[in-house]
């Protein structure tokens, strides 16, 4: 392909283009790997959880607190199966930004991509909110709060939701980029 202006072919503009594909990262890969912290993260604090600890179950509060520590058969599956989902979205971060990823569909990996993000940031913005809302006294519940496991949801746990989210966008969008649909002429 001839470099516009110049008359001269660019060979490299092929090669460096097939050593961009085969390269995994780029600038904007942190996102993924940033957004598998946080997701694996959270599911080890699930699989603790599940397995039977105890330390910070008095930073969720209420029901969700009293059915931990009473060990609530019900709770404790859908604790187990929270932390393997948590798993799951840590991979599909990773799954965006390493070579491996891309063994898998382009479209299923933008599609659940977008789900997640739009999911993530939708549950852990709106709690948020909330939770702002009566933290700043603008909202008031029905019985006074756990000010203890307010904060805890409102600056670590939905807020990590939110920042999951927004990280797993960026990372889809870097993904989508870095690995543009290719036309079926080109093959």
């Amino acid at each position: 392909m001839a470099r516009e202006g110049t008359g001269v072919a660019d060979s490299g503009e092929a090669v460096g283009q097939a050593t961009a594909d085969a390269s995994p990262g780029g600038p904007g890969s942190w996102t993924g790997y940033a957004g598998a912290a946080i997701a694996f993260g959270f599911a080890l604090v699930s699989f603790y959880w599940a397995a039977g600890g105890t330390a910070l179950l008095e930073t969720l509060g209420g029901k969700l607190e009293e059915l931990a520590r009473e060990r609530d058969s019900s709770l404790i599956a859908g604790v187990w199966l929270t932390g393997a989902a948590k798993g799951v979205g840590g991979l599909l971060s990773l799954a965006l930004v390493q070579r491996w990823g891309r063994r898998l569909p382009r479209r299923l990996l933008l599609t659940l991509g977008r789900v997640g993000t739009v999911a993530l940031s939708a549950y852990g913005g709106i709690l948020i909110a909330v939770q702002a809302l009566v933290a700043l006294d603008l909202v008031v519940p029905d019985t006074p709060p756990n000010w203890t496991a307010l904060l805890w949801h409102l600056f670590v746990w939905d807020m990590s939701f939110l920042v999951w989210g927004i990280l797993l966008g960026l990372a889809t969008r870097h993904y989508s980029k870095r690995h543009p649909r290719r036309s079926r002429a080109a093959g």
